[in-house]
């Protein structure tokens, strides 16, 4: 039989369609046959950690925090992140290795004591950034934990521990209280107004440096920080954050940085409207600032803003090792039937870096309240210059949110928990009633940026309402 031209078409499309099918079902069989590989090493992977109380690594976050296991048990450990962590119980030799996202392991504590122990993440700055939780060997709830009575385990014992981590706990929180009748209990206060030179033309010049110095984070803790301040100043002078700047709308304004650190800077006024060549940042706006060098920010403040400035050069450790500072412009409305504003308190918050989890570059205990009398309207401005969003939580009060970004709001709104998100800024007003006299804890909600086995630390303060 003879094929028509059609029949070839017909025919030649037949096998490619046939091709086709034949690269798919291959293609299909590769994938079922590689899923059955991943699915049997997720079963291994399971069954080897199936036998021990299980432990979760994230970024940044051992959980649970109250790790409850019997005495010589094993840790089932999984890393749920998305980079490498290790599990350590400090103090003693009992240790991880790094540990890939997804993948586990397991840790026996043979030979441990029954006793309370410090488990964290080894990772620089991981312990820091929250990664730090409570292992109680002899208690109830671990897999095979050992029954009440038995050695290690008995009520007097973990009573007696019990009592001891509170007495550990209060005491940080009476080196806070005692700031109230003793001052500040470390040495250094960020967020000092700062007042500029005013030029014959009326130009306001503010003159700073950037360098490194020793900065008291909590009592008895100095890092080495990137700071600011005022050109010329003794180190004493330099904080963390640095100067508060607040200048009029239509100023005009010279911001000239001198370079002191033993790296290349620059300024960016994150959030504020400028002139494209004072944007800050080096190698698509200017050269960096070298070290010993100075460079000069020359602009109008063109509209009211809420926004900060911070180095916008090795911008992933100059930032959270401390080159912050709040840039405001202007003043925000208030709502009608609010205010007027007693105090404004500019809150930058971090959590990385040589400052780590702090308000303020402070923290707890050494983080510095908020005081004020019934019917007075406090205006805070959150600033997020960390690296991961932080839901602030104000006990009993009410947080009306009237301007995001420096931008007011037509319409504000109240919450008790404010998520702010890195680069964020939202400004809220406090006005406490007379029913609400008392200290009312002030804190990041990611509770293991607030407390750890030793009492709270790190993002959090009070609000203290006094007639």
């Amino acid at each position: 039989m003879k094929l028509t031209r059609e029949d070839d078409r017909v025919l030649g499309l037949g096998s490619w369609i046939f091709a086709l099918f034949a690269v798919v079902f291959g293609f299909s069989a590769l994938w079922i046959a590689a899923d059955a590989r991943t699915t049997s090493a997720d079963a291994k992977q399971a069954a080897a950690l199936g036998g021990g109380t299980p432990v979760t690594l994230t970024e940044y976050a051992i959980t649970p925090t109250m790790i409850d296991a019997a005495p010589n048990s094993t840790l089932a450990i999984k890393n749920g992140g998305t980079v490498e962590h290790n599990f350590a119980v400090t103090g003693t030799n009992k240790r991880t290795s790094m540990i890939k996202p997804g993948t586990g392991t397991t840790l026996s504590l043979s030979g441990l004591k029954p006793g309370t122990y410090t488990v964290i993440c080894e990772v620089p700055g991981h312990a820091g950034s929250g990664m730090k939780a409570t292992l109680m060997i002899g208690g109830g709830g671990g897999a095979g934990a050992a029954p009440s009575g038995s050695a290690g385990g008995s009520s007097s014992a973990l009573l007696a521990e019990n009592a001891r981590m509170d007495a550990t706990q209060k005491k940080v929180v009476d080196a806070y209280v005692g700031q109230l009748t003793k001052g500040p209990n470390t040495k250094g206060v960020g967020n000092q107004p700062m007042t500029p030179t005013v030029l014959a033309d009326g130009t306001k010049e503010f003159d700073m440096t950037a360098k490194v110095i020793q900065w008291e984070v909590e009592p008895g803790k100095k890092v080495s920080a990137w700071a600011y301040g005022p050109t010329g100043g003794t180190d004493d002078k330099f904080a963390v954050p640095g100067p508060m700047i607040h200048v009029n709308v239509g100023d005009h304004v010279k911001f000239v940085l001198k370079n002191e650190l033993p790296q290349s800077t620059a300024v960016h006024f994150h959030g504020a409207e400028l002139p494209n060549a004072m944007d800050g940042v080096p190698f698509v706006t200017q050269d960096p600032i070298l070290p010993g060098k100075s460079f000069t920010y020359d602009f109008i403040a063109s509209r009211a803003q809420v926004s900060m400035y911070h180095s916008h050069h090795h911008a992933e450790h100059q930032v959270p090792d401390g080159l912050v500072g709040a840039f405001i412009v202007g003043d925000l409305p208030i709502p009608k039937g609010r205010g007027p504003i007693t105090r404004e308190v500019p809150m930058v918050l971090n959590d990385a870096g040589t400052i780590g989890l702090s308000l303020n570059g402070k923290s707890f205990p050494a983080t510095a309240p908020i005081v004020s009398k019934p019917g007075e309207t406090t205006l805070i401005h959150y600033f997020n210059e960390g690296l991961v969003m932080h839901p602030m939580h104000l006990h009993g009060l009410t947080q009306t949110v009237i301007a995001k970004d420096g931008i007011p709001l037509a319409t504000p709104y109240d919450v008790d928990t404010l998520i702010v998100a890195p680069g964020e800024r939202y400004s809220v007003l406090v006005t406490p009633r007379a029913d609400q006299l008392g200290v009312w804890a002030f804190h990041c909600h990611i509770l293991t940026h607030a407390e750890r086995d030793d009492g709270m630390f790190g993002m959090v303060t009070t609000f203290i309402v006094k007639a």
